[in-house]
């Protein structure tokens, strides 16, 4: 049984893999004042959660872009799980070419969703993942991660309005009743998420006119489901692709 972690700036996603299969998962919020200790008592929890043991688990695989986090995460797997994990970073092997001016500045868990597109849909591909920042990844039909674009996820976006606009409240991302909000909660609903769809449409539709027009679209992160429901330009929703690809890295290095 393999353990993948993927370390997030808001959320800490796990799934424990038996072979190729994807069984228990948990999404958890990162909290960046966590001490290893915390870390490895949660992670006991989980698996006794699951109904496995230590003895059950083979390895770990983990993908961090929170680096105060990362030194945290591994002593914990150190310490409580009995494990070396597999950490993604310069140097390992994940079967793709990254065509980026520098290769190590892309993110781990940009890495680890480029391998599972290319071992599951193929290229060429635009990856979607919808975090604390929205990101759009180009993958070319050899397997080559080209680069992509960056920008504010929806939830930041929407703590910003509230932090930085005095009368506008906090909000729960949903889908409004129309597009033209008659308050402001719906105003604010429409503003963001339709916005964001619409960003998603052009943005999909430049990256295909430099991949080529069968290129597909694969939506990942915790509100890829909210955005591709309201939009027909996103073929794949693959909430767990980066620990696909952690769970394909980890089989292409050997073990820690």
């Amino acid at each position: 049984m393999l353990l993948t972690i993927d370390i997030g700036n808001t959320n800490l996603t796990l799934g424990l893999y038996e072979g190729d299969k994807l069984g228990a998962h948990w999404r958890l919020a990162t909290d960046h004042n966590r001490m290893p200790d915390e870390y490895g008592l949660q992670f006991l929890g989980l698996l006794q959660n699951a109904g496995k043991t230590l003895n059950d688990l083979e390895g770990i695989s983990l993908a961090s872009v929170v680096p105060p986090l990362t030194g945290r995460v591994i002593h914990a797997c150190r310490e409580y799980l009995k494990q070396e994990p597999l950490v993604v970073d310069a140097g390992i092997k994940t079967g793709i070419k990254i065509r980026y001016e520098d290769p190590r500045a892309v993110g781990a868990d940009r890495v680890c969703d480029a391998v599972a597109v290319m071992k599951f849909y193929g290229g060429p591909a635009c990856v979607v993942d919808f975090g604390t920042a929205t990101t759009f990844n180009a993958i070319t039909k050899d397997g080559e991660y080209l680069g992509g674009a960056i920008t504010a996820g929806i939830n930041l976006a929407a703590e910003a309005l509230y932090t930085r606009a005095a009368k506008l409240p906090r909000i729960d991302l949903q889908v409004p009743p129309s597009v033209i909000g008659r308050n402001t909660v719906h105003a604010m609903q429409s503003g963001l998420l339709f916005g964001y769809v619409s960003m998603v449409e052009g943005m999909v539709a430049r990256f295909r006119s430099e991949l080529g027009g069968d290129m597909k679209v694969i939506a990942t992160g915790g509100l890829a489901e909210v955005v591709a429901k309201e939009t027909k330009v996103i073929d794949i929703i693959a909430p767990w692709l980066t620990l696909d690809g952690l769970r394909l890295i980890w089989e292409l290095n050997p073990n820690p």
